[in-house]
């Protein structure tokens, strides 16, 4: 049984996202302030979870940050705010979706059960086989244990900034357009709005790129998209 955290202050919205959930058969935990969730965080583990950035004691930034500490399970925020760079900042502190309130309970289980399909064949596509570590430059790929070590140091990266580094590292030599790179990630058709891939490949950036302004991994096609930067060019 998947087990999901849903943390929302809202007692009336957390009953009924908890009731849904468990009548597709799924275990929840629910928080109702961060403190509550980052004790939960610290004592359990999660297939996913339900945030919201407004919360008492403890902030929903901090909690994201404390799940991203911890792994790489998909992160849907559910807020009020529903402005475009509220949106984004939500994907740059590390969330897989954002939802706006108010949301229809079955948006959200469908948006629950895609990320969770897709996080859990993303951890069996290696699952029984001998790790393999992709190496470019000063950049190691271990696809067994999703670790990514940039310039000797170990990064934590969110399971779709892996699998982006994944695409580009797999296929070196490739140009690939932003619509393309949400259809291979994402496993779904692209949408006309690219800010999502924009976002995710700008805060891949900041954690492996040693100047995030001037990449040398993860480069710029201007006018179509990104490739991976030369072995050679790096240092």
């Amino acid at each position: 049984m998947k087990k999901i955290l849903v943390v929302e202050d809202d007692i009336e919205i957390n009953q009924l996202v908890t009731k849904y959930l468990e009548k597709e058969g799924f275990a929840i935990h629910s928080a109702y302030d961060g403190k509550e969730a980052l004790t939960y965080i610290a004592n359990h583990e999660y297939q996913l979870a339900i945030l919201d950035l407004m919360l008492p004691q403890v902030d929903g930034q901090e909690v994201l940050r404390k799940i991203r500490a911890k792994g790489t399970i998909p992160v849907i925020i559910l807020s009020a705010k529903d402005r475009e760079m509220d949106k984004i900042r939500g994907l740059e502190l590390g969330a897989d979706d954002y939802m706006t309130k108010p949301f229809t309970i079955g948006e959200l289980l469908a948006r629950v059960k895609a990320q969770l399909r897709r996080y859990m064949d993303f951890n069996s596509e290696t699952a029984g086989f001998e790790a393999e570590v992709i190496k470019h430059g000063d950049l190691e790929l271990h696809t067994n244990t999703f670790e990514v070590i940039a310039d000797g140091r170990r990064k934590s990266l969110t399971a779709k900034e892996f699998a982006i580094l994944k695409l580009f590292l797999t296929h070196p030599t490739r140009v690939f357009s932003k619509s393309q790179i949400f259809e291979f990630v994402w496993r779904e058709e692209s949408i006309s709005d690219d800010n999502t891939v924009m976002v995710h490949i700008n805060r891949l950036r900041a954690k492996i790129e040693k100047d995030p302004s001037n990449p040398v991994y993860i480069q710029t096609v201007w006018g179509f998209g990104y490739k991976l930067g030369e072995s050679g060019n790096i240092c």
